[in-house]
């Protein structure tokens, strides 16, 4: 058996599509069945045929993750796919032979049997820096993988992975690896052990107060269902308004506490609301979020690290060395090069 990286669209915009249908999805709509399709020469015939401006270098990068796609990949296997829309990775199991779907927008599926959301925090490092290589397609090997996978799928609870750190290791096969998003993982994870519990909700108030709101954060302890008043204007009584509640732990928030979050904004009168969550939403309260898209707010952690990031020269000194960061350039390296 392996463990694949099946990246689902390169914005996430297949992944309502195949955690909906119990699929994995990906690109390449212009291409035909490839089930008929036996060997590796007619794949790449069939890829400079439907794709006559692109080089050698990517159609031999498009050949590499169709074939293991469409013939290696068999009922069985594991597949992490890393989601866009959330921090979160799902994981499933491979329960079908490749499949050519012309009803659909894209054509070439995989059945899945899609087990667990995880958030990225429950992942050791070496383990994404792995889920980071960027081709749609993967095998992942290295440091026991699978195994270690299986196991986090066999367990209730969110597990929490060891503090001690682990070697990247090297990059998986081919496929170069995501020097962005592995390093929003070291920021995540480095916010995770600096700012716990109550300090969270001192880094979304300096975040706010970036922003031009003026912010009064609730002692520690019991708050009422209230962490971080905010306003706009000289003192604060500006519109907008609003509330917010953070959640440090690691499990995911239910509707419960957002509906909860709705009752609190009544009563202190203010029109807007953010939750703040670090491990994440159960499955219901996006959509009751969508709902209230007008008067509420959800940040995640990769929200919140990206709301950091933008806001990083403004926030005070002493946030700034409780989280030191540099501004670097890195060359992008991609499939289609």
């Amino acid at each position: 058996m392996s463990l694949w990286l099946v990246r689902l669209g390169k914005h996430g915009e297949w992944e309502s599509l195949s955690l909906e249908k119990g699929l994995a999805v990906i690109g390449w709509k212009e291409l035909p069945d490839l089930s008929p399709v036996k060997t590796k020469e007619e794949l790449y015939e069939l890829l400079k045929k439907y794709y006559p401006e692109n080089g050698a270098k990517t159609l031999q990068a498009w050949l590499s993750i169709l074939w293991y796609f469409s013939k290696e990949m068999k009922p069985g296997d594991l597949i992490a796919s890393p989601l866009k829309s959330r921090s979160a990775i799902a994981l499933g199991e491979v329960v079908g032979d490749y499949k050519y779907q012309p009803d659909l927008p894209e054509k070439h599926v995989r059945p899945v049997k899609w087990d667990k959301e995880l958030p990225r925090d429950a992942f050791e490092s070496d383990l994404l820096f792995s889920f980071g290589a960027l081709g749609t397609v993967c095998r992942i090997q290295r440091n026991n993988a699978e195994e270690r996978v299986r196991a986090l799928l066999a367990v209730e609870s969110v597990p929490k992975p060891s503090t001690e750190k682990q070697p990247p290791g090297e990059r998986e096969e081919w496929a170069p690896i995501d020097q962005e998003q592995y390093a929003l993982d070291q920021i995540r994870g480095y916010i995770s052990r600096k700012f716990k519990g109550h300090d969270l909700a001192r880094l979304v108030g300096a975040v706010l107060e970036s922003q031009g709101y003026k912010v009064q954060i609730s002692p520690e302890g019991p708050d009422g269902g209230v962490d971080i008043i905010a306003g706009h204007g000289p003192m604060g009584f500006d519109d907008p308004r609003i509330v917010v509640q953070v959640k440090s732990g690691d499990s995911p928030v239910d509707v419960k506490i957002l509906r909860e979050l709705q009752g609190v904004m009544k009563n202190y009168g203010a029109k807007y609301g953010l939750m703040v969550s670090w491990g994440g939403y159960r499955g219901s309260v996006p959509k009751e979020a969508s709902r209230l898209y007008f008067e509420l707010r959800l940040w995640d952690a990769d929200d919140l690290v990206r709301a950091v990031l933008e806001n990083y020269q403004n926030l005070p000194d002493d946030i700034q060395a409780d989280l030191p960061l540099k501004r670097i350039w890195v060359l992008v390296n991609t499939e289609e090069e």
